[in-house]
């Protein structure tokens, strides 16, 4: 399912990014890297699901909803200016905020409804403060929109649901006036917004965002904007991940398990090694505060991106993604390499030697590690920590010391990053694809072709599938994949393999790999659907 709906957006969105989101702004979205996602609604007060638990509830649950969390919602700690000081240090370089989620509770100023952040004690147009906050800061600025809206469909008297004909916006005229209604009030009324993201049916909504401000960006709606997962390949041109700090969008005060800094910042690099930006969720208190866990995280976050910014912003994929646990960015318009080494901790003062065979060296060549100066190991002055590097035949080799202590203990569990300026690629990979899989009951036939074996004379092929999680599976660990070799190839062309055990009653994907002698590459997945 989570696949299906990634492929809707490749196919129905990037048809509306060509004729909507203008290619000198997507360019420009590339570069900013990391954005701030914050979901924040009324229901916050009882630390529920943003919205959906909306969804099959009762009579007398609805009305608490709608007619008592208003009464009580009252954020008086809310700072929008110190949440926008405490973002851009931890390197954030843009913000979007849930205008309104799926319940239709407005988090803004809005004519169309009462049923807003307006109409209770706080009485104020929030959305409106973290605009005007985060602009003070430079960042630029998104909203968050849901075309879903319950609230509107329990006043027309329409069942609550997700999926439905009868709820979308499609085959719900009088929601479509309403949606677009509100759409446009938010691209009219906060000034140059930067970036539109519409969690549902975006048809009839992005052309309003576009009409009123062409140089908007619709992301969710016109983009790939994968969920709570970073993809197993590269994508084409522009798209954004999106991931929450524990296990909520919205703030959890029990039962929440986090996520480690050091897991969100592997994550960051895995998206920008893939040509990605992450868009990075936090749920702030009902009463306006950040949570401690999640603020901890941010400034973790801050003092790894004062460190290691210039390797997150405004850079491409390298020719592979990775090496292992060495992960790769590229300048965008120089030819430095960007080396992540993710692995276990680098122990302070220890000198590693990295060995890189994507990588070649030329005259020009310097290698570093950022943050440090190379010059000096603390209290240890008898110590040279400077980077060097040597061209063998097959490798780039780099030694180079963790010379810059970041934390009391010297211990520092976030990865190391080498800088490697005017170098060259080292290889060309293989190009593979998937192409569409056969399914009969209980087994199914993978097919992939091999487009380009890149500069080696001979790779070895082969498929990986895995059962599909569906949407109720999300938040629940992925299935492994598993395969096996399907042959040598010294030519370009369609190879297959079987696959069988499959429970008929599922959906499953798979994956092609192409081994090059240095380097394994994968197709984008490819989806086995059940059996009808």
């Amino acid at each position: 399912m989570l696949l299906r709906i990634l492929v809707f957006f490749i196919l129905v969105g990037c048809a509306a990014a060509q004729s909507g989101n203008r290619l000198e702004r997507l360019e420009w979205f590339r570069d900013l890297g990391l954005g701030l996602f914050i979901h924040w609604s009324l229901d916050s007060q009882t630390g529920s699901v943003i919205s959906h638990s909306m969804v099959g509830a009762s009579d007398d649950y609805i009305d608490r909803f709608v007619n008592e969390l208003p009464r009580t919602f009252n954020p008086k700690e809310f700072d929008a200016v110190e949440w926008a000081r405490l973002a851009r240090l931890s390197g954030f370089t843009y913000v979007v905020f849930t205008a309104k989620h799926h319940s239709g509770f407005c988090m803004y100023d809005t004519e169309t409804t009462d049923f807003s952040i307006m109409n209770t004690p706080f009485g104020r147009d929030v959305t409106r403060e973290i605009i005007d906050a985060f602009r003070a800061e430079g960042l630029a600025i998104g909203h968050y929109f849901s075309p879903d809206d319950f609230d509107f469909l329990r006043r027309q008297g329409t069942l609550i649901s997700r999926h439905r004909p009868e709820v979308l916006p499609s085959n719900n005229p009088e929601l479509l006036r309403y949606d677009q209604r509100q759409v446009r009030e938010l691209m009219t009324n906060y000034g140059s917004v930067d970036f539109f993201f519409i969690d549902g049916e975006a048809d009839g909504l992005r052309e309003v965002v576009w009409e009123v401000q062409p140089n908007a960006i619709v992301t969710r709606g016109a983009m790939v904007t994968p969920e709570q997962y970073t993809p197993g390949v590269p994508l084409e041109g522009a798209w954004e991940g999106n991931l929450t700090m524990g296990g909520q969008w919205q703030y959890r005060p029990t039962n929440e398990t986090y996520k480690s800094g050091t897991q969100l910042i592997k994550t960051l690099i895995e998206m920008r090694a893939k040509g990605g930006n992450l868009l990075l969720n936090i749920g702030p208190k009902p009463n306006g505060e950040i949570p401690i866990e999640q603020e901890g995280r941010m400034r973790e976050m801050a003092l790894w991106n004062m460190v290691n910014r210039e390797a997150i912003g405004a850079v491409r994929p390298w020719v592979i993604t990775n090496e292992g646990d060495v992960w790769f960015t590229k300048a965008k318009d120089e030819n430095t390499v960007y080396a992540f080494v993710t692995g276990d901790p680098w122990p302070y003062g220890e000198r590693k030697t990295i060995t890189l065979r994507s990588i070649r060296s030329t005259d020009a060549t310097k290698t570093s590690v950022l943050g440090q100066n190379d010059l000096v190991l603390e209290y240890v002055p008898d110590v040279d920590p400077k980077t060097t590097w040597n061209q063998t035949e097959d490798a780039l080799e780099i030694s180079a010391m963790r010379a810059q202590r970041i934390y009391n203990d010297r211990r520092w569990p976030n990865p190391v990053v080498l800088k490697i300026t005017n170098v060259e690629a080292a290889l060309s990979p293989p190009i593979v694809i998937s192409l569409d899989g056969t399914r009969e009951g209980t087994d199914g036939t993978m097919r992939a072709e091999l487009k380009s074996l890149g500069d080696a004379a001979e790779v070895e092929v082969g498929f990986e599938a895995r059962r599909q999680k569906s949407t109720a599976e999300m938040y629940e660990p992925d299935f492994p994949w598993k395969g096996a070799p399907a042959g040598k190839r010294t030519a370009a062309g369609v190879f297959e393999s079987a696959a069988d055990g499959l429970d008929p009653s599922r959906d499953y994907e798979f994956r092609a790999w192409a081994q090059h002698p240095l380097v394994r590459i994968y197709s984008a997945p490819a989806t086995f659907e059940a059996p009808k």
